[in-house]
């Protein structure tokens, strides 16, 4: 299967809709071509944040509220009379439905943002370089060796430290991408679990301390700092994947800022 052929049966793959032999042959090609790989995940995360944005019950009480409103507004307008007999039924039918919006629109969330987003694509990143055979495209515990392989791949030159003699041994390095934009992943190790460190460019986001969450089991802790975002992701204890950013944090040198 060759990659235009992979576009045009992706929608349906993600959708279920292919049969089992045409899905048995965009699985093989997704496992050996990155890029497509990349794209179906993008596709996923888009579907499941359409998905949850559009799709939400009902919370309890909303009939309550929804009449209680009504009423109140039929009190300040002078009755249901005065709407009928000014706009007619066409609009006060109008009005019944942006009323409802509006309270909907106060007690229903309104999706997924930005940073969950990215949040769940770092995972998808994470679980896809242990499973596709695909952790390094360099292979070294050395940080001069790992940090210039990423120069003339990036517009900008990520800090690699060797946190070795912290517990953290440094792994290797790879090209890696989120929200379509190619990023440096730094990758680590402490005792059996990987630790994969994103890193893209921030030039005009404010430092912030790090924020620790949990996606599907996995431990990720985000932060800015000097121009630039970094995502930790790992199955290693919350704990400990805090103390490996506060590392991070403290060991780099000077800052890497992107290159015009």
């Amino acid at each position: 299967m060759t990659c235009e052929d992979a576009r045009t049966l992706v929608h349906a793959y993600v959708d279920g809709e292919l049969d089992v032999v045409r899905s048995l042959e965009i699985e093989a090609h997704l496992s050996s071509c990155v890029a497509c790989a990349r794209g179906e995940a993008s596709l996923r995360a888009l579907r499941t944040a359409f998905t949850n944005a559009l799709y939400h019950e009902a919370p309890a009480g909303l009939e309550r509220r929804v009449r209680a409103a009504v009423r109140d507004a039929r009190r300040a307008e002078g009755g249901r009379s005065f709407v009928l007999s000014h706009y007619g039924w066409g609009g006060a039918a109008a009005a019944a439905v942006l009323l409802v919006a509006i309270i909907v629109r106060g007690v229903l969330p309104t999706g997924p943002s930005a940073g969950d987003l990215t949040a769940r694509e770092v995972v998808d990143d994470h679980l896809r370089s242990l499973t596709a055979n695909h952790l390094t495209d360099v292979l070294s515990s050395n940080q001069h060796t790992v940090k210039p392989w990423f120069d003339g791949r990036l517009n900008f030159t990520p800090p690699v430290e060797d946190l070795g003699a912290d517990g953290f041994p440094l792994v290797g390095g790879r090209l890696d991408y989120l929200d379509n934009r190619p990023v440096a992943a730094v990758v680590y190790r402490r005792r059996q679990h990987i630790i994969n460190l994103f890193i893209t460019p921030a030039e005009h986001a404010a430092d912030t301390l790090p924020v620790t969450e949990v996606r599907g089991g996995y431990n990720i802790v985000h932060w800015t700092k000097s121009g630039m975002a970094y995502w930790a992701v790992s199955s290693v204890s919350g704990g400990e994947l805090g103390r490996f950013a506060q590392l991070v944090r403290e060991d780099r040198s000077t800052a890497s800022t992107p290159r015009r």
